[in-house]
Parts: structure tokens; sequence; C-alpha cells
């Protein structure tokens, strides 16, 4: 798919961008299997019982299939549209949420540095859970963040219940909707059940000048498995996501193992796979 400069102008005004039905019943099958599949062996999806959320770390990573989602020639065109055709992969999280997620952003980056790309797999209404956004409120310049509002007080603030919030939409989906947000963007979800099944795919845009850098080396010291100790057995990706991949793949990987492996060169892969085979 190519973005068209309506939809580029409404991302960049409002923060967040809805495609209805980017997958289709088919491929979305496929992907709610291949997630169910790694939430029960890979992220304690087993030991869930809806009293709080289940999360685990790089949900597309675990079997070949789900990787190959990183290669749908209209994820690249939503994710390359926004960020550049060579951005970079940086991981996300799969979920079985519960209840309530209070309003928050990603990052405060004040400019269009990264973005979040959300799959619901289950259909969404304003009352059962539904993303909400506060559109423009990535922007530095925005109110809330001008005034430094506490959009999760705002009953005691003004009278209103943070469901309310002035100027905060639902953006309702079924499975095959994919949104795009950046992470600067205030989201919130209210009124969700108790297995509410929801993953990511974070991405952010390639560093090519020295400031870039400074902001991808924040970013992945944050936002990537060093940054919480977590050894994958291939540094910043699980294996699979690295040895199937091509060339064309590798281009939104390389830049982040680099970043990764200079910042924590005790997890690079390298390292790891030696540890491994000596048995430390």
């Amino acid at each position: 798919m190519t973005l068209s400069q309506k939809q580029l102008n409404f991302y960049d005004t409002f923060g967040y961008l809805l495609i209805r039905q980017l997958f289709s019943p088919d491929e979305m099958g496929k992907i709610i299997e291949g997630f169910e599949w790694s939430i029960q062996n890979c992220g304690g999806g087993k030991n869930h019982n809806g009293t709080s959320r289940t999360m685990f770390l790089k949900p597309i990573e675990h079997t070949p299939e789900m990787s190959a989602i990183l290669d749908h020639p209209s994820i690249l065109g939503l994710i390359g549209g926004v960020l550049g055709e060579d951005f970079n992969y940086g991981g996300g999280d799969g979920n079985y949420y519960s209840g309530n997620t209070g309003w928050h952003p990603d990052g405060s980056w004040g400019q269009l540095f990264a973005a979040k790309i959300a799959f619901y797999l289950d259909p969404l209404t304003q009352d059962t859970g539904a993303l909400r956004f506060i559109p423009g409120s990535h922007r530095p310049d925005h109110f809330v963040r001008q005034e430094k509002i506490d959009v999760n007080n705002s009953l005691e603030l003004f009278g209103v219940p943070s469901t309310e919030f002035p100027g905060s939409i639902a953006v309702e989906t079924s499975p095959g909707d994919i949104v795009i947000f950046n992470h600067d963007l205030y989201h919130a979800s209210f009124g969700g059940g108790s297995r509410r099944r929801m993953f990511t795919m974070n991405c952010t845009r390639q560093a090519k000048t020295p400031a870039d850098l400074e902001m991808a080396r924040q970013y992945l010291s944050v936002h990537s498995p060093g940054g919480r100790n977590v050894k994958t057995g291939a540094g910043v990706f699980y294996p699979t996501m690295i040895d199937t991949a091509d060339e064309n793949r590798m281009i939104h990987l390389r830049q982040p193992i680099e970043i990764h492996d200079q910042l924590f060169p005790d997890l690079a892969r390298d390292v790891v796979s030696q540890e491994s085979a000596s048995g430390a």
C-alpha cells in the first residue's frame, strides 16, 4: 500500500492513522493463531487469570510465520510511509489486557521519531476497551503538554471523568484493522474485559544524523532486551527474526543490532552464543 498525502497530513496533524482491514480475514486467522501460540508458549499466557495484564516482549519474533509480518507489503508501505522506507524495527509487546489503561504517551521526543503499530485481535468498541486518543497531543504545543495536565485526574481538576476528557476519541476496531500512532500521542483504553488480546510493533526512523543516533541510543537503552536485562539468545532480537531474515528485512534490523550491541556488549548475540556453547 501507499499512503496518500491526505493520510500523511492526517497522521502529522492528529498523531495517528487507522487503516481498515489492512489484513484479510484469512491472514488475521493465521496471525491470531500465531499470537496465541506465542503468548501461551513464550509469554506466560497459560497462567493468565484476568486479575492483571499478561505481557511479553517481541511477540512477532518467536516463529517464522509471525516474523514475516515485518515483510508484509502493506505493513512495509504503512510504516515506510510514515517513518521512511528504511525504518528501524524495534520490537514490541504482546498482551492479554485486563481492565482499564489510563492516559499516557509512550514518549516525549517532541517530533516524529517513533511509531507504534497496534494489532487488536478482538472487536472493540468504546465501551469494551477500544483504543482512545487525544488527537494532536503528540505536539509539544498541545494544551495538555503545555499546561502539564494530568488527564487521569480530570474529574478532580475539571469535574469531567477521564473517559470523557474533552477532545478525546475512541477508535473502534475489528480484527484486520491496524492503528499506527506517534509514540508521543496520549492514549488510553477503558471498559475492556479480562483477556483483551493485542500486540504491537514499535519502529523508529533510521538514524542518519548525530542527533538521530543519540535518540536511537536513548530509545534502545530502554526499549530493548538489554534495557530490561533480558537474554534473547540473539542480542536485540530473538533468533528466529534474524535467522529467517533476507536482505530486505535486514534493512530494518541492522542498525538496531549495531546500537544494541554497543550499548549492551555482554548481551550481544555473539557473546551470548559463546557463553551457551561453553556452558557458562
